[in-house]
């Protein structure tokens, strides 16, 4: 069933900003280009630079002509006074784990494989920030890479427990005891793999920014159905819910400046380098003024939970490394996440500082075990992008979800059409939000019952 494609504003194929005209670069790394990002023609080699551009070409939305796994809804809303492109991108599809990968000359998002070992579901979505380019190398990259390091462990996966050696050697006769007691089970190695499909993605993105000239980043979330359990990765600001007639569980933990002060702070105390002596790790309740000098204040550093006072000093009056509150706090006073795809060209205004090394591409993974839940046919996960959590709370949305779903069992398109209700109790239409949002929205909703109807591959 194709999912409705909602746009307050229809913007087709999110083009890519025009690269910067190409000039000398040092590439100490010899870098080939993934096939899905070449244009036609001879490979890599001179060129001008419309080729050497990323290829520009939209993420097949559910929309477009493709079913969404388990019938689950989507819906976006891009934000024409916010958005000269579209900087959020999806994507989403079946998820084939063959045992070696056999490469093929138009490997899409959507992966058919008549010889799979395991198959799965795949949802992403990519919030994108300074251009639409890192989302849209996202959606149409990480997927690609999480299949080819679920297939590097495949085997593990297939056992209740994962093997020490992966060709099934035993070198040592108590291997299998080692593996037992530090816990290892075949859950982990799928968190593995997506921790590591990020990672592989991210590098993807540097690199192919940087050779397009351009520049840019993007939030990420994923939810990977596979083996009965739900996998949720999260590096960045979106977020995921999972909605019950009894329960609203977090699926996923945001992480911004101040979700992760004492990470960022503990870096810049063992690299101060990284500041370019124009900031001070030290966080304040508010920026320090010349009055404050000599006087003993609130602070925290790396190691505090708690705060406590300080006597001001000449170099506490720089900037803080983290400033603002909330949904206004900023990493060098620039970006407003902590984690993400992209921006290794991003730097501080009017300065060389550099933001990279302080933001990670690692994501926070759960894990959401299916088998040992009585799904019911209300029940589902909800992911969303920073624009719908910025007006309603977990609560209200779960609202939204238990009065709109029973009452609309028979129609087969109840959940994109929920996925369009949320977005719009955004933007103030009919007063069930206490605010407006201004960003660029877009919502999954993804029906957990299906899953227990046969919707696990072997």
């Amino acid at each position: 069933m194709s999912a409705a494609w909602f746009r307050r504003r229809f913007l087709p194929g999110a083009a890519l900003p025009s690269p910067r005209p190409p000039g000398p670069r040092a590439s100490p790394v010899p870098y080939r280009r993934p096939r899905f990002l070449r244009g036609p023609g001879p490979g890599p080699g001179p060129a001008d630079a419309s080729s050497r551009r990323p290829e520009a070409r939209p993420v097949r939305s559910p929309a477009r002509g493709r079913a969404l796994p388990w019938n689950a809804g989507y819906a976006e809303i891009i934000n024409a006074e916010k958005s000269e492109f579209n900087e959020d991108q999806a994507s989403c599809g079946k998820l084939c784990i063959r045992r070696c990968e056999l490469e093929s000359e138009d490997q899409e998002w959507l992966m058919l494989c008549p010889e799979e070992l395991l198959t799965g579901h795949y949802w992403a979505l990519f919030d994108g920030h300074g251009g639409p380019a890192a989302a849209i190398l996202a959606a149409n990259t990480l997927h690609s890479c999480l299949r080819r390091q679920l297939e590097a462990v495949v085997e593990g996966l297939l056992t209740p427990q994962p093997p020490m050696h992966l060709s099934g050697r035993c070198v040592c006769p108590s291997d299998p005891q080692f593996v037992e007691e530090k816990g290892i089970r075949a859950e982990d190695l799928v968190i593995g793999a997506l921790e590591s499909a990020f990672q592989e993605c991210d590098e993807v993105i540097g690199r192919e920014l940087e050779v397009s000239g351009q520049v840019g980043g993007c939030t990420a979330l994923v939810a990977v159905s596979l083996q009965g359990k739900l996998y949720v990765a999260n590096a960045g600001d979106s977020r995921a819910i999972l909605v019950r007639k009894d329960e609203v569980r977090p699926l996923s933990f945001e992480f911004t400046p101040e979700t992760e002060r004492q990470r960022i702070q503990q870096l810049a105390l063992v690299y101060p380098e990284l500041l370019a002596g124009e900031f001070t790790r030290l966080e304040f309740p508010r920026r320090l003024k010349g009055d404050d000098l000599g006087q003993k204040v609130l602070f925290r550093d790396h190691h505090m939970s708690g705060w406590s006072y300080k006597r001001v000093e000449k170099a506490d009056l720089k900037y803080p490394l983290i400033h603002g509150q909330g949904r206004q706090a900023r990493l060098l006073g620039t970006l407003a996440v902590s984690r993400g795809l992209g921006d290794h060209q991003l730097r501080v205004l009017d300065t060389n500082i550099q933001l990279k090394p302080f933001l990670l591409s690692i994501p926070q993974v759960t894990v959401l075990d299916m088998d040992q839940l009585a799904l019911q046919e209300e029940d589902v996960v909800v992911m969303a992008t920073d624009g719908l959590w910025d007006v309603l709370s977990n609560e209200q949305v779960a609202r939204l979800v238990r009065s709109f779903l029973p009452g609309n069992r028979e129609d087969p398109h109840r959940f994109s059409e929920l996925a369009q209700k949320l977005i719009l109790s955004t933007q103030g239409t009919d007063g069930s939000a206490p605010g407006v949002s201004y960003d660029d929205i877009s919502v999954f909703v993804i029906p957990l019952h299906s899953q227990s109807q046969g919707g696990r591959g072997p």
